[in-house]
């Protein structure tokens, strides 16, 4: 999954909550709450099947205004960058990729940048289904463990060099190179495949279940049927990278990267990264030239300006965009995430190895006033982890309201018994002024003290791999709808993911029964349970789903917004007046 992060504006409080792909969750650009109930069906993105349809059309009705995203306007203002439009272009602004290594994502950002630039075995589409990418085709034998894909003739790396299956080898073993600082990626996305876990630890110098049988057929074998494990192929950790660009010591190789995507790097700069089409592209050229993508200025300013297409509404401008008098009106589209936002607890660390010290907090949470006060209702409180239109979602989960009495209760009945007692406590956030809105919340129903830590966002990516924090807050957008990428992944006992050092015996038999469950319906009433279970035993506090509020110049013809965050931008074309 993704890890992903944002800061919102309370008042004069930042209050930041951080995500986390399928990957820690970074959108680019990021996701913004999701509308309130009162919206009619048209205008906002519906779950089908259990996947999210965008719809393009505005709202009919005025919701309360959206708060900050990450792509909000700096407090501080500074210069605007010159933007020149060059020819058949699409101009967007976005947070700068933590990285460009497909093995090494770990959050959204990252991942739409990695996703335009490489691509691996298997893809998503704009309805969130699996299809063909660099395979033309795959086969599965009868015990459904063995896949065998065969690979499209046509496809090329941007330098030209055709793709085989010995390209695909090399990258799946360099994700799973112990020394390569990929494992946690490896061991979440590529589990399945027989021999991986060896691999990433070392006891193995290669994968056993996977195998080149020629130079256009690559055979992968799983350790048991997994109706999610072609979606978990999608993931960037099983892109196909080129080895000549990835070994070559003269210079970074991912300031230059040579994938397969349908766009190649053009350049590579401070402030924005530009990338162009790929003529060969497999699966036909892109419809635009180049995209431009701007890392600093104020986008609403720019978008007024016309020197930017595409832009996610920041809170200084929320009002006027879902004012149905105003000209921008007529650009919005919002459309409802997969994700979820939580407060995290380290289960193995006091005061948080107690079960009553965590249902304290989680009975002392408003969540209601966070989505009416904090975002003016433009998200909607979570009872428990799955998002709405995610398979398994279930509308009529319970989750443990806002009592402070209950809060006072379960207090008294840890080992502590009283806040007095309590061990020193730390939120950990990322970005300045966070979390103090959570932090006075505690102190004012119970008493508690909760001391507010402010950790660099690659900082804090490390320390949650490393479990290091006792409390922490952060967010998750699915990385493929299934309910195996959040409750699984996340929770697991043996999970890279489960940064909570969570462990319940009966969860993993839960979501371990889930995994190998072919009748649909079963699957999903296990990951129920597990849902359940998790939100009784509290290593969260899920706070909220989001909604992204975008603007789209009228001239951007076919863009679909999924409910990932990401765009069709392959697809996308410019018609400018």
């Amino acid at each position: 999954m993704r890890e992903k992060h944002r800061t919102l504006l309370v008042g004069l409080i930042l209050l930041g909550l951080f995500l986390g792909a399928g990957c820690q969750f970074i959108v680019s650009p990021a996701v913004t709450p999701r509308p309130p109930a009162g919206m009619t069906p048209t205008s906002i993105a519906t779950p089908t099947e259990g996947n999210t349809v965008v719809v393009t059309d505005t709202p009919t009705s005025t919701p309360e205004p959206a708060t900050p995203t990450s792509t909000a306007e700096p407090d501080t203002p500074t210069p605007e960058p010159t933007v020149a439009i060059v020819g058949n272009e699409l101009r967007l602004y976005s947070q700068d990729p933590d990285t460009l290594d497909p093995a090494l994502v770990q959050d959204a950002t990252s991942h739409s940048f990695v996703g335009l630039l490489f691509g691996g075995l298997v893809a998503l589409d704009s309805d969130l289904q699996v299809v063909p990418d660099l395979a033309e085709r795959w086969d599965t034998d009868e015990s459904g463990t063995v896949y065998t894909f065969t690979l499209r003739k046509n496809a090329k790396f941007h330098n030209g060099r055709p793709v085989t299956a010995e390209d695909v080898v090399y990258s799946l073993e360099r994700a799973c190179d112990p020394a390569r600082g990929s494992v946690q990626r490896a061991q979440s996305y590529l589990d399945d495949i027989v021999g991986v876990m060896e691999r990433t630890r070392g006891e193995a110098r290669s994968i056993s279940g996977l195998e080149a049988v020629d130079d256009y057929t690559i055979r992968i074998t799983i350790d048991a049927p997994k109706p999610y494990f072609l979606s978990k192929l999608t993931y960037p950790t099983s892109f196909v990278v080129n080895k000549e660009n990835v070994e070559d010591t003269s210079r970074k190789w991912t300031s230059h990267p040579i994938g397969t995507g349908p766009f190649m790097m053009s350049e590579n700069a401070v402030n924005r990264m530009v990338l162009a089409a790929f003529d060969d592209y497999h699966r036909g050229r892109p419809k635009v030239d180049q995209v431009t993508f701007m890392y600093r200025g104020q986008s609403m300013n720019q978008y007024e300006r016309g020197e930017l297409d595409v832009i996610e509404v920041g809170s200084s401008a929320i009002d006027r965009v879902l004012d149905p008098n105003d000209p921008l009106h007529a650009d919005l589209r919002i459309v409802l995430q997969l994700d979820v936002w939580y407060i995290g607890f380290n289960t193995t660390m006091p005061p948080f190895d107690d079960l009553h010290v965590r249902r304290a907090l989680a009975y002392a949470t408003n969540k209601k006033s966070i989505a009416e006060i904090a975002f003016n209702k433009m998200v909607v409180p979570a009872e428990g982890i799955l998002p709405p239109g995610m398979p398994g979602y279930n509308p009529d989960l319970e989750g443990l309201p806002y009592d402070p009495d209950l809060a006072a209760e379960e207090l008294m009945e840890s080992t502590y018994g009283d806040a007095s007692e309590l061990p020193p406590i730390v939120l950990t956030v990322t970005g300045a002024g966070t979390g103090e809105m959570l932090a006075e919340m505690y102190n004012q129903v119970l008493g508690i003290e909760v001391v507010v830590e402010v950790v660099d966002w690659s900082d804090f990516l490390r320390g949650l791999d490393a479990q290091q924090y006792q409390m922490y807050s952060l967010g998750w957008i699915g990385d493929y709808p299934d309910p195996q990428n959040f409750l699984d992944l996340l929770f697991h006992s043996q999970s890279a993911y489960n940064h909570g050092a969570y462990s319940n015996s009966e969860l993993d038999a839960l979501v371990e029964q889930a995994r190998v469950e072919q009748d649909s319906e079963r699957r999903l009433r296990r990951y129920q349970q597990a849902e359940l279970l998790l939100v009784e035993d509290v290593p969260w506090i899920p706070l909220y789903h989001s909604g992204g509020y975008y603007l789209v110049k009228p001239e951007v013809k076919d863009l679909v917004i999924t409910g990932q965050g990401t765009m069709n931008l392959h697809e996308v074309s410019v018609e400018r007046p």
